[in-house]
């Protein structure tokens, strides 16, 4: 009994200890940036897509592109039915996966309660004023550009003129059925067609602007990931196997093969945004900054901006660099196209939620595990290996001309990786997530040796 008074004292004193140490850490991981409970926390939260329904997707799409192949279903002029088969197929495949699997259509971020039936024709008539409205606006664009009225987006049209009597079918029962059911059934659909309507005191002009934001993303790179994969898909059903005989020219086909899974799972990804399997739009990208970055990186931009301001090659590539160096040279393209492979592999881990400048769920898994950008690294890397700026025929300082340029280019997709986590942060799935790779990411030792700079 003597000694009990002792004893407590010093567990007292022991906690005080310990409190103060667990201050000190929290005051020091404050000084890093983040907060020390939230790193004792950090886990990785669960992706939007579940890995195997994304293999599930990549299977399908290779399978039905292996079987265009074979049967060669449509001619060769109508490349778009193709293509639009294996998307279609693809996204059949995933979205099966993700129901059964993941049980998607049941997530609350659906907004959809099935227990929950509240049916309504007139909201119902004012989402379709809302879609109608939204196909004009793309349309008009459409209309205007002379950037769209070329050949080159023959096969979207293509596709257009096949899918959208189909689409328009389906559109009325799918919007009835999706808005008896939703709890919160005034989306921007809604939104839109009362501003239509000139019942300017019933609709949200934010909405308005973020839903018009995404249907711009879709206007803007639909177009062009499907004509990509058209052309991509009718170079591979003419493609005579038998002729790659050596290294470079397997190279060359399994490096366009690659983009050619990303432009077509990506095709997808703008064409289907469905709530009911939860791969519908969030938000879009807010900020003139974030579009800016993205969009100059595309066609028919990207062109004018690496032909006059960042072109960063010399003429010299690295297949002609390394001539003379046969191991080094299967060595540097088999390194190339794990780069690329990463790339793709991001898309593909998306399933059918891929679209840039908007926020339609959270990945964390595959290549997201180990850094929250990892197409734009893996892309990053591999420009500097294949363009080999740092090796020039001319004077050093064309060399040192060059890399600076190829740094510019990097710095616009700094800025696309900054705008798109200033995006994302609203979401705390992708909060949590940051902090996870904050702790547990490739490019962690970046951080801790940036806090011992500064200590």
């Amino acid at each position: 009994m003597t000694n009990q008074p002792l004893e407590a004292r010093q567990q007292i004193v022991s906690s005080l200890l310990k409190a103060d140490a667990l201050q000190s850490d929290h005051e020091a991981a404050q000084e890093r940036g983040f907060d020390m409970m939230d790193v004792g926390r950090a886990r990785c939260p669960a992706s939007a897509t579940h890995p195997l329904v994304a293999t599930a997707g990549l299977v399908a799409f290779l399978t039905t592109v292996a079987a265009l192949c074979l049967f060669q279903t449509w001619p060769r002029e109508n490349i778009s039915n193709s293509a639009l088969t294996a998307i279609l197929v693809t996204a059949c495949a995933i979205y099966l996966a993700d129901i059964v699997l993941a049980r998607v259509h049941l997530r609350p971020s659906t907004g959809i309660d099935y227990a929950y039936d509240d049916p309504s024709l007139a909201r119902t008539g004012c989402k379709l004023v809302g879609l109608t409205a939204s196909l004009g606006f793309v349309g008009a664009i459409y209309w205007l550009a002379p950037e769209y009225h070329g050949a080159f987006y023959d096969p979207f049209y293509d596709m257009l003129r096949t899918l959208m009597p189909i689409w328009l079918l389906l559109a009325p029962p799918y919007f009835y059925f999706v808005d008896r059911h939703m709890r919160k059934p005034h989306d921007g659909y809604w939104h839109l067609g009362q501003a239509v309507l000139l019942r300017f005191d019933k609709s949200d002009q934010g909405i308005v602007v973020q839903h018009l934001l995404g249907w711009l993303v879709k206007g803007f790179f639909l177009p062009l990931m499907f004509v990509y994969f058209c052309n991509g898909l009718d170079r591979l059903l003419s493609l005579d196997t038998q002729s790659l005989t050596s290294f470079p020219l397997w190279y060359d086909f399994l490096f366009e093969f690659v983009f050619f899974i990303d432009v077509g799972l990506a095709s997808m990804g703008y064409l289907l945004a469905l709530r009911v399997t939860d791969t519908h739009l969030r938000s879009a990208e807010p900020t003139v900054l974030g579009w800016l970055v993205a969009v100059i990186c595309y066609e028919p931009f990207v062109s004018l901006i690496s032909l006059h301001y960042l072109a960063y090659s010399g003429g010299l590539v690295w297949g002609d660099w390394l001539a003379d160096k046969p191991a080094l040279s299967g060595l540097w393209g088999v390194t190339i196209l794990m780069l690329v492979t990463v790339y793709a592999w991001s898309t593909v881990m998306f399933g059918a939620r891929f679209s840039n400048l908007t926020h339609r769920g959270i990945i964390t898994n595959g290549p997201y595990r180990w850094t929250r950008h990892p197409a734009y690294v893996a892309k990053n890397l591999s420009w500097w290996m294949i363009s080999i700026p740092f090796i020039s025929q001319g004077s050093p300082s064309e060399a040192v001309r060059h890399c600076l340029l190829l740094l510019g280019l990097n710095v616009i997709y700094c800025l696309r990786a900054k705008t798109e986590e200033h995006h994302l942060n609203r979401d705390p799935v992708y909060r949590e997530y940051s902090r996870y790779i904050h702790e547990h990411g490739i490019f962690r030792f970046l951080r801790f040796a940036s806090f011992r700079r500064s200590t």
